[in-house]
């Protein structure tokens, strides 16, 4: 399979902005992976947030992007993702499951206009997001502030207690 053959099947398994059953389970397989740090990535991680409507808590896959000596989480589908919304109506609290421990944070949007940096980091971290924000890490910075207010970002700050 190609290259641009692989990301057209990224882009359909998540048409509409929303995973579809495979995807799901695809994702349900990285929160248990990713929750327990023993075989992931070292920048991945489970985001749980309480849902909006439900009031359960929703446990996302992430891809963590450390830019400036700060760590991002950034929305690859764009700002009508689930979670994204989730965290909005949160008021920006959320959890950060890693290596088998659990992290209260405090998540502060980006505005657009400081985006840029952030999005090229992420697509460096996150290959698997290349296909939805259709850039690659050597794509001129202009590409990312084009596409900046299309993809929220959101700046992780950890809560002590």
């Amino acid at each position: 399979m190609t290259g641009r053959a692989l990301a057209a099947l990224k882009r359909r398994m998540y048409r509409g902005g929303r995973p579809n059953a495979a995807m799901r389970l695809l994702n349900r397989l990285d929160v248990l992976l990713y929750g327990t740090g023993r075989l992931s990535p070292r920048h991945t991680a489970v985001l749980k947030v309480v849902g909006r409507r439900t009031g359960a808590v929703t446990p996302v896959p992430v891809a963590i992007t450390g830019y400036g000596g700060a760590e991002f989480l950034v929305s690859m589908l764009g700002p009508d993702a689930n979670w994204v919304r989730n965290v909005q109506a949160a008021g920006g609290r959320a959890a950060l499951l890693r290596g088998g421990r659990e992290t209260p944070i405090l998540l502060e949007e980006v505005a657009p206009e400081h985006r840029a940096g952030i999005l090229r980091g992420y697509v460096t971290a996150a290959p698997g997001a290349r296909p939805h924000l259709g850039l690659t890490p050597r794509s001129p910075m202009r590409e990312f502030h084009r596409i900046a207010p299309a993809h929220p970002v959101f700046r992780v700050h950890r809560l002590t207690l």
